[in-house]
């Protein structure tokens, strides 16, 4: 059901919207149940497609970006979503409530970068190290960190040493993220030269 015309929440908010509308209509209505079952059918069924969430790169161009780089782009994000979800979930693991904030900050930089993709999917190649191998690794560092401290006598040292693996990954994140920023300034330049150049050669300025 996942993933099929959207994910389970619209499926059941759907069902439930069915199962309302079609004894209101039958019992209180008068309506015959087989009339009022197909009005239900059809109220499942238009709420799955309304409700469905926007799909990755809805409302984009595919032709003047180019199919490729979306499907690259695409590609891309989908690997990297359940390392993302792993990062997420471990922060409700982790009992420290420094190294907690820590992982939750890499989750949100993890959502920014998705973000930032999936409006400017030519960008996808600028952060591939940061989707195919930096966030998996943080993920799993996380989730290490959570297993040691879980343990009756949790080794302090171990806890350290992934802890500061976490700062030195923020920092990574950080500059990732920035990137793409980076290369929407270079771009902003080009232009900013380009439109001086021909203000010089229309108008002397």
């Amino acid at each position: 059901m996942r993933n099929w015309f959207g994910n389970d929440w619209n499926w059941i908010v759907a069902g439930l919207a069915a199962a309302i509308v079609v004894p209101l209509l039958s019992f209180f209505a008068g309506m015959p149940i087989w009339i009022a079952a197909i009005i239900g059918l059809f109220v499942f069924v238009g709420l799955i497609f309304v409700l469905a969430p926007k799909r990755m790169f809805e409302g984009l161009d595919a032709k003047a970006i180019g199919r490729g780089r979306i499907e690259f782009a695409r590609d891309l994000l989908s690997a990297a979503a359940p390392a993302a979800d792993r990062l997420e979930a471990s922060a409700k693991q982790i009992g420290s409530k420094d190294v907690a904030k820590r992982v939750r900050h890499l989750a949100e930089i993890a959502a920014d970068v998705f973000a930032k993709v999936e409006a400017n999917p030519e960008s996808a190649g600028t952060v591939r190290r940061f989707l195919s191998y930096y966030l998996p690794r943080a993920a799993e560092v996380a989730e290490g960190f959570a297993v040691i401290e879980a343990k009756r006598q949790p080794d302090a040292a171990r806890l350290q040493e992934v802890g500061l693996v976490l700062t030195k990954l923020e920092d990574a994140f950080v500059h990732y993220s920035d990137s793409l920023v980076e290369d929407r300034l270079d771009t902003l330049d080009t232009e900013l030269r380009l439109i001086q150049a021909s203000l010089k050669e229309d108008i002397g300025r």
